[in-house]
């Protein structure tokens, strides 16, 4: 075999430096090991059109109490255009552009920290806001009726974007694991919820973690799951 030009070589270490890479992530988790202003995954999805719905589904378990933010969709008109934080222990705060609902969990006396799966979900003609926690529904609130959301998007997981694309706030970081990131472009209805949280596979997804499209930025670690799934393997 010839030895390889500068080009080919070149080509070569691009395609294993993990700068883009579509990947099944099954069986896999995404560590952010500590506080940081630079950490975090950067995904891609094809979105072509405004969004009038979604749904965006991801499991997660964080020691943190103090706030931080879960997944960011940031346009260069809106940056909390979608924005999922968590202000605290007990409550999930979706923004749609600079309006925002909460949802305050009742607080659970002798829980113990583990993985939590949730899903929040929205429609222009409606106006309505869903969150499913562990698969369990939450009351419905209202956000942003009649509005759509731009598809030329910056989606980041594990930061709060206050650019697009960047202005990274260390001390809104998130600090533990995630993995099971979906987003369709419709409202799912509760039987649909009931079996993404069971870790059954939706089609028609605009992103997909067994086909997922993601760039590593900072200090992010993709390891194997710790614990098997209490589902088994499902397709």
């Amino acid at each position: 075999m010839k030895n390889p030009t500068p080009v080919s070589l070149l080509l070569v270490l691009i395609s294993f430096s993990g700068v883009l890479s579509e990947t099944n992530l099954q069986q896999k988790v995404l560590v952010f090991p500590a506080e940081s202003d630079s950490a975090s995954v950067v995904l891609q999805a094809p979105l072509l059109e405004p969004l009038t719905s979604f749904t965006m589904c991801l499991r997660y378990y964080s020691l943190l109490t103090r706030e931080y933010g879960l997944f960011s969709y940031a346009t260069k008109e809106q940056y909390n255009q979608i924005l999922l934080l968590k202000p605290s222990p007990n409550q999930y705060r979706l923004y749609l552009g600079e309006v925002y609902v909460t949802f305050i969990l009742p607080e659970k006396k002798d829980s113990k920290p583990g993985w939590e799966h949730i899903c929040v979900s929205w429609e222009s003609a409606t106006g309505l806001v869903a969150l499913w926690l562990d698969g369990e529904p939450l009351p419905r609130m209202g956000l942003q009726k009649s509005q759509c959301i731009h598809p030329e998007a910056s989606i980041v997981l594990g930061q709060d974007q206050d650019s697009f694309g960047g202005g990274f706030d260390a001390s809104q970081s998130f600090v533990g694991e995630m993995k099971d990131v979906y987003m369709w472009n419709r409202v799912l209805n509760a039987d649909e919820v009931g079996l993404v949280s069971s870790d059954y596979v939706l089609s028609d997804s605009l992103i997909n973690w067994r086909a997922l499209n993601y760039e590593i930025k900072g200090y992010v670690v993709l390891q194997p799951c710790q614990t098997p799934s209490p589902y088994g393997v499902q397709s």
